[in-house]
């Protein structure tokens, strides 16, 4: 958490832009979707020049160039969404736990992409949050998912069980959906040390819906599981052109 606060320390002369922030996101009919993400984006650069947080893209090319999708990706810390979103040209949205989501910035950076709150102990509320996300990728919006529903801190690559709940939105939409391997992204918050830090972030083939059609999400889950996991292993070992292809 040291470099956490180094960040917060290091930019507090620009606190005057979570205001901003706010009011951006309660005009959507002044400041396009692209405006608000790319400010957001904006605000993750300063803090990785700050924080000297470093991230590397991979496979950017397997992206869909149309329409709506849904990103599952291992969740590993606090900068999981924000490596995404600063790699990820388009703008996106990200579905997060509704009670991580109310501190001052992380507020305002959900409120930006008109990020879904769940909470994780209401099912219908959980169900509406389903069929929201649904209804937006048919009409061409893109998210974050992580299945995995949290993480825990333990220093490594380790990839929880994702929940197949998880994956009825795109199922639902008939949508691509794009397996996303973080590496070292636990590093960022969770390493006691004010080094440069490096991230990775591989975007794996899309996995279309004439390829999972009839499949149970149970199913689902376990082919983008293998396919995350077989991902991080080949990065592990120095070989991001073959962790893509995945």
């Amino acid at each position: 958490m040291l470099r956490f606060f180094y960040v917060i320390a290091g930019n507090l002369y620009r606190a005057w832009m979570i205001p901003k922030m706010g009011y951006y996101a309660k005009h959507p009919e002044k400041y396009s979707e692209s405006f608000r993400y790319e400010y957001d984006r904006h605000a993750i650069r300063l803090m990785n020049h700050t924080g000297r947080i470093h991230t590397k893209a991979y496979g950017v090319q397997n992206l869909p160039e149309e329409g709506g999708y849904v990103m599952f990706a291992n969740h590993q810390g606090k900068y999981d969404a924000l490596g995404i979103m600063l790699t990820h040209d388009n703008p996106c949205s990200v579905v997060m736990d509704d009670a991580r989501s109310h501190t001052p910035l992380v507020k305002q950076f959900i409120d930006m992409v008109d990020g879904k709150r769940l909470k994780l102990d209401d099912l219908r509320q959980g169900a509406r949050i389903i069929r929201e996300v649904t209804n937006e990728v048919m009409q061409g919006r893109k998210f974050i998912i992580f299945p995995s529903g949290g993480y825990g801190h333990r220093n490594g690559n380790y990839v929880d069980p994702f929940k197949p709940g998880s994956f009825k939105s795109a199922m639902k939409a008939k949508a691509p959906i794009v397996p996303v391997a973080l590496v070292d992204s636990w590093k960022v918050f969770d390493l006691w040390s004010l080094r440069k830090v490096w991230t990775q972030v591989y975007y794996l083939k899309p996995i279309r819906y004439e390829e999972y059609k009839g499949m149970k999400s149970v199913e689902v889950a376990q082919m983008v599981y293998d396919r995350i996991c077989a991902a991080i292993q080949e990065a592990e070992r120095g070989n991001p052109d073959l962790a893509v292809e995945k």
